[in-house]
């Protein structure tokens, strides 16, 4: 059974060539992408199981291209480039990658991390539904009683991480960590706004987000 390709979005063709035999060694099917432009066509004939991503490309910046991907998938996605320094790193992440690599690499470090990232892809099923709610994990669409609930990025990303973990009691640090890609410090008011939204959106669901003191938030029936 053909289990999808990666795709690699690099101009550098030495790092391209690189990277294709090493994945490929490793029994994986690639896709080649040199600019922006080659990624779009090659994403609409076929998703990706995960992108390989540079930021410095000839036809614009990688962090525009991940923005236009989380607009509509949750396509596994990490970052390859030379920018190396914390504050390029914190951008990559809280953009909407789920890895971040800095060039020059080591290749067993970077095969690691793909395994990693199509791992923790398998765990989620395309679907996942509990009573009216369901979501695409595909798209990065939400429904409730099978109409798009129209939410934002980071409401998606909480409303699934909720929905993986019913009933559980997970704290505020751990929720913004898991959502937001980075140490939450003092942003706790965009947190907040996103937690609030949410819970408005799921009203008549049956479900809600509480809060417990002490023991953090809990997505549960009403």
């Amino acid at each position: 059974m053909d289990k999808g390709h990666l795709l690699l979005v690099e101009d550098d063709p030495l790092v391209q060539e690189k990277n294709k035999v090493m994945l490929e060694r490793r029994g994986y099917k690639v896709r080649q992408a040199y600019t922006l432009a080659e990624a779009r066509a090659a994403m609409a004939e076929e998703a990706p199981r995960v992108i390989i991503l540079d930021i410095g490309l000839p036809d614009g910046s990688g962090l525009d291209f991940l923005q236009e991907i989380r607009e509509t998938s949750n396509i596994p996605v990490l970052m390859l480039t030379a920018m190396g320094t914390p504050e390029d790193k914190v951008r990559g992440l809280t953009t909407g990658s789920d890895d971040y690599l800095a060039k020059p690499y080591d290749f067993d470090e970077f095969l690691v991390r793909i395994d990693a990232l199509l791992r923790r892809a398998s765990i989620i099923p395309e679907t996942l539904g509990i009573g009216s709610l369901r979501l695409d994990t595909t798209s990065g669409t939400a429904y409730l009683n099978d109409e798009d609930m129209m939410l934002s990025k980071k409401e998606y990303s909480l409303m699934q991480l909720f929905m993986q973990h019913p009933g559980k009691a997970m704290d505020t640090e751990y929720v913004y960590e898991k959502v937001w890609g980075q140490d939450m410090l003092d942003k706790t008011e965009a947190f907040r706004v996103a937690v609030h939204r949410l819970r408005k959106k799921l009203e008549g669901s049956g479900h809600t987000i509480n809060f417990e003191r002490g023991e953090g938030y809990i997505f549960e029936r009403v």
